[in-house]
């Protein structure tokens, strides 16, 4: 097991970001966002990370770890007084999606204003020609997600043996899309001395492996148990078949029209026809899921935060990466199969400090699932009442039959006779097969007449196409010619 030094040290709770350690500028800065107090994420981890100890921060999503690790990491970059050399990073910060990646970039420059340090975002699905041209004057803070970062390395267009800060930014999701190999490449391109942070809302087993591997004697944050969801987020759930979670979810949108509404669903194919679905109804809707350019994905995560549409549709490759503060309610229309990522996707609501509401599906085939969920967070998910919704389709979990659910998945239709059953017709003696395989095949190769073929149906000989012959003239009759032999031999005779 990992061992850190956390449980030694005094807590000390600190009201403001001055008593944390940080610049002038950077207190100033932050003020104009209006934050003004820091989080419980912020108080321990902050002070930590400016004394240059590794770190391993467990807290909710929408608790500000952005800031956690963003503020001490920028005041420890604003000291260097020159620049940084070409292709050379100081600071990485790897994050699992696109989205995470460039909402990172963007709160690190809003955290700092004037001199800022040069901040740059590589991810997936944009022009990697410029990326490297923005990389070769050097870097002071790169956020990058780790396959777009193996990438350039390859290409020689950066180089990671300067980095001396890293960050693994939501590290049990990165595990989850199995990039632990492409981590295990990045940590041999790194530099021996650095210090690093490891940020994530979940502490399954394999993060203190890559704790193990990455850190050093690191000090252990956490602000509540993993798997917790925020306090301010109510959560209920209906029991409804999968026929009526359309009708379910537009009951529930119409009734609360003017909230700022985020769908879940499990597969991208899912997501899109879900969000056709609610426009074809009337709703503002769009969707982000795997399927999108990177262009069309910023476009609707645009489009949702200035209102333009009210109710987003998203698979998990979402969940950590909108950051939206107006965000009122989540809806899980398919439960996720990995139960971390439930606490992941109603943590896109009550951000900040603020209210939010947590509602689910559950079919009978995702009673497991549900199971599993709250397993994790300790506590069960209250029931809805269904009535006051207005939904058919609800059913009592209680009279569910085990044997029923596993009936309800759909399975794969098997092709052909089902198993068990005899051919219609006698036995076929041995041999019979083998001889009619090899008669087929006979027949296959045999080439086919096409003079035959047509007396066969006409009963007629089919004419023969007349052919090039030069010694025909126009009228049909035949010219001799003069056969000149072989070469060396006599002249053969003329025909009289």
């Amino acid at each position: 097991m990992l061992q850190s030094a956390s449980t030694e040290r005094k807590t000390i709770i600190l009201t403001n970001f001055s008593e944390l350690g940080l610049g002038p500028a950077i207190v100033n800065s932050v003020t104009r966002l209006g934050i003004t107090e820091p989080t419980p994420i912020q108080q321990k981890a902050i002070p930590l990370v400016l004394e240059g100890r590794d770190l391993i921060g467990l807290a909710q999503t929408g608790t500000g770890k952005t800031a956690a690790f963003g503020l001490p990491l920028i005041q420890h970059v604003s000291k260097e007084t020159s620049r940084p050399e070409a292709k050379t990073v100081r600071a990485l910060i790897l994050a699992p999606t696109r989205e995470l990646a460039n909402q990172i970039a963007a709160n690190l420059k809003s955290f700092c204003k004037g001199k800022r340090p040069r901040i740059v975002a590589v991810t997936g699905g944009m022009s990697i020609n410029t990326q490297c041209r923005n990389l070769a004057s050097g870097t002071d803070i790169l956020v990058a997600t780790p396959g777009r970062l193996l990438d350039l390395s390859k290409r020689k267009a950066l180089r990671l043996d300067t980095v001396r800060f890293l960050v693994l930014d939501e590290a049990d999701q990165m595990l989850d899309l199995g990039f632990i190999h492409t981590l295990r490449q990045i940590a041999k391109l790194l530099g021996e001395e650095r210090q690093t942070l490891l940020f994530s809302a979940t502490m399954p087993k394999q993060i203190e492996v890559l704790a193990e591997t990455y850190l050093s004697n690191p000090e252990r944050v956490q602000v509540t148990p993993p798997g917790k969801p925020a306090t301010k987020i109510r959560q209920s759930v209906h029991f409804v078949h999968t026929r009526s979670k359309h009708h379910l979810l537009e009951k529930c949108l119409s009734a609360r029209a003017d909230d700022v509404s985020l769908v879940f669903a499990r597969t991208k194919h899912g997501a899109e026809k879900l969000m056709k679905q609610l426009v074809a109804h009337g709703f503002k809707a769009g969707s982000v899921h795997g399927n999108k350019s990177q262009s069309q994905r910023d476009r609707a995560i645009k489009a949702f935060k200035k209102g333009e549409i009210n109710v987003l549709v998203a698979t998990d490759v979402a969940a950590r990466g909108i950051d939206i503060s107006g965000v009122t309610h989540v809806y899980n229309f398919n439960l996720p199969e990995v139960p971390e990522n439930y606490v992941h996707r109603i943590g896109r609501t009550a951000r900040a400090g603020a209210k939010g509401e947590a509602i689910s599906f559950c079919a009978p085939e995702e009673m497991k699932l549900l199971k599993q969920i709250e397993k994790l967070m300790g506590v069960p998910v209250p029931v809805a009442d269904n009535s006051e919704a207005g939904v058919d389709g609800s059913y009592d979990p209680l009279a569910i039959d085990p044997k029923d659910i596993d009936a309800a998945k759909p399975r794969r239709q098997r092709r052909g006779p089902p198993r068990g059953s005899k051919p219609a017709g006698p036995k076929p003696k041995r041999g019979e097969k083998r001889q009619e395989a090899k008669a087929d095949s006979a027949n296959k190769r045999r080439p086919r007449n096409r003079n035959a073929d047509a007396e066969g149906k006409s009963g007629q000989q089919k004419p023969r196409r007349p052919g090039r012959n030069r010694s025909a003239n126009r009228s049909g009759t035949a010219q001799p010619q003069k056969d000149k032999g072989r070469r060396g031999g006599k002249p053969a005779q003329l025909a009289s």
